[in-house]
């Protein structure tokens, strides 16, 4: 709908209220519900929203170490913009009327802290150079008997998940919770983020769902949706979900990989096949998949971006831990598909479910459109077999700290970003990082409390 149709839309309808959202650094979306005449006084100009959403963490406490915002700013209001192609209603919640917004002019130029401004300006340089970038992204999760309350009560012990045992792409466990099952796949697909498949993965209460593919900017878009509806939805049926990359040490880790492909403008044409190379793969998107490896290691805090993060990525565990490429195998860090020429892309594995969306497509998108660019060659050879045993091209950073510094540091991640963003991104980081030393651990407490 356009301006005009939501407008008539919202008088037919005799609508009260709207809710809109944004997405903060961590791809928490954060929101308000307003008044119908407050949505109208700021459909083309926008709404103040204090910037301590840029200021804080996603626990609400605030940054000492970043210059965007904080109490030398004295935490004034930035300029929030819906974005009026993003409307849908939300169908568990009585179809009151959402939209996602961000804190960017339509070219993506304004606050450089936003996430969805950032992939807003990558994604009109690929528009730039000819491409329609086409992408998708898959998440895993853990869903638990549990609410808010209980976690806290137990202190995050002893959960209980949905289901027991291991049991991947099982029917006999989503039909055991078929009411929930089937809301996940039809009240998603009311909200505009139609799946492609859903499943159970191995583990006790763990699903899958891959989500179908669109432009870079609308799949991002539901990516970020994705996780708070299905949290929303679970809530409904007595059930949390959990987005966490790796909650328990003894099971897999929740994955994020993201699908992509660049095609022409009128997306007539898959610009990464073709049919006479062995792989079946275009000049370009040889090009595109060097990029993204070269460029791995300077802005891997994108694709993993919390402490969490990096359990996930352990020998072993379905989760890349080389620098490594390969075709149709699930030990590297980038896959390529190549099964027809609708349907070859890379795929890029080492985000987890945890990601910010709009952070991780960004780095997918412009690593890729770096190596095109410069016409990088593809001198990496494809592993063949056990991607975590290829440690020739290097290995992936095992810590939060450490990758930050490397991108912080990094030429290449200034120039594809630019370096107001890189300093905001990795300052959040770093926070993170000494948020988590100074926190006793439980490990720690068994280990030394009473032996040493």
């Amino acid at each position: 709908m356009d301006k005009d149709q939501i407008i008539k839309y919202l008088k037919e309808k005799n609508i009260s209220k709207i809710k809109f959202a944004f997405a903060d650094i961590d791809g928490v979306l954060r929101g308000k519900v307003i008044h119908k005449q407050k949505f109208m006084d700021g459909i083309d100009e926008g709404y103040g929203f204090c910037d301590v959403v840029f200021g804080w963490d996603s626990s609400d406490v605030c940054y000492d170490n970043i210059k965007l915002t904080g109490w030398h700013t004295g935490y004034p209001d930035k300029n929030c913009r819906i974005d009026l192609s993003t409307f849908r209603t939300t169908p568990w919640q009585d179809d009151t009327p959402f939209f996602l917004a961000d804190f960017s002019k339509a070219d993506g130029d304004d606050l450089y802290a936003c996430s969805r401004s950032l992939l807003k300006r990558i994604a009109q340089k690929a528009g730039g150079m000819g491409y329609h970038p086409e992408f998708a992204q898959e998440f895993e999760w853990f869903n638990f008997i549990e609410t808010p309350q209980s976690l806290q009560d137990k202190s995050f012990t002893k959960l209980q998940t949905l289901t027991p045992g291991m049991f991947g792409y099982s029917i006999l466990r989503t039909s055991q919770h078929s009411a929930y099952y089937n809301d996940l796949f039809n009240l998603l697909a009311q909200f505009n983020i139609p799946l492609e498949g859903l499943h159970t993965e191995t583990g006790p209460g763990v699903y899958e769902a891959a989500i179908l593919h669109d432009h870079v900017l609308q799949a991002a878009d539901k990516a970020v949706l994705f996780k708070t509806a299905v949290k929303e939805i679970a809530n409904r049926h007595g059930v949390m979900a959990s987005f966490m990359a790796k909650w328990n040490e003894t099971l897999p880790g929740c994955s994020g990989h993201i699908h992509q492909s660049l095609w022409n403008k009128d997306q007539s044409k898959n610009l990464f096949y073709a049919a006479a190379d062995p792989d079946k793969m275009s000049n370009t998107f040889k090009h595109y998949l060097a990029g993204q490896l070269y460029c791995l290691p300077h802005i891997l805090p994108m694709y993993a971006p919390t402490i969490n993060s990096y359990k996930r990525l352990v020998e072993g565990a379905w989760a890349p831990t080389t620098i490594t490429w390969g075709v149709d195998n699930r030990t590297t860090a980038l896959r390529v598909l190549n099964p027809t020429e609708k349907y070859t892309r890379l795929e890029t594995r080492i985000p987890g479910s945890d990601t910010n969306p709009y952070l991780a497509m960004a780095a997918a998108l412009a690593s890729g459109l770096y190596g095109i660019q410069h016409k990088l060659p593809l001198n990496i050879t494809a592993t063949v077999g056990n991607g975590y045993q290829n440690t020739q091209h290097g290995q992936l950073q095992t810590n939060l700290y450490q990758a930050t510094v490397d991108m912080k540091n990094s030429s290449i991640a200034n120039e594809l970003f630019g370096e107001a963003f890189v300093e905001y991104f990795t300052g959040t980081r770093l926070w993170e990082c000494s948020q988590f030393a100074k926190h006793v651990t439980d490990w720690e407490l068994k280990r030394y409390f009473e032996i040493i």
